[in-house]
């Protein structure tokens, strides 16, 4: 595996807190960092697959039928749209 380097800036606040939870786990900062970095990623491949599984056959026509069917009434209080 090749490796890059980055050159990371962080707060102080968070790195302390990430050296932290690195000793927690026994590992260096920069391999609790990197294992966050692939979790990260993971999350989001992992949604971006969902979503686009969800929108397979999605219909246009089929939305606009769904939507036509919901009552016409006011919204409950806090759910309005807001003013232009």
């Amino acid at each position: 595996m090749s490796k890059a380097t980055y050159p990371l800036k962080l707060s102080a606040s968070l790195k302390r807190e990430a050296e932290r939870l690195a000793k927690l786990d026994g590992v260096s900062l920069n391999q609790w960092i990197g294992s966050a970095v692939a979790q990260k990623i993971g999350a989001v491949q992992t949604t971006a697959e969902f979503l686009r599984l969800r929108a397979e056959g999605a219909d246009g026509e089929r939305l606009r039928d769904f939507l036509g069917r919901a009552p016409d009434r006011t919204p409950d209080p806090g759910d309005e749209l807001p003013p232009e």
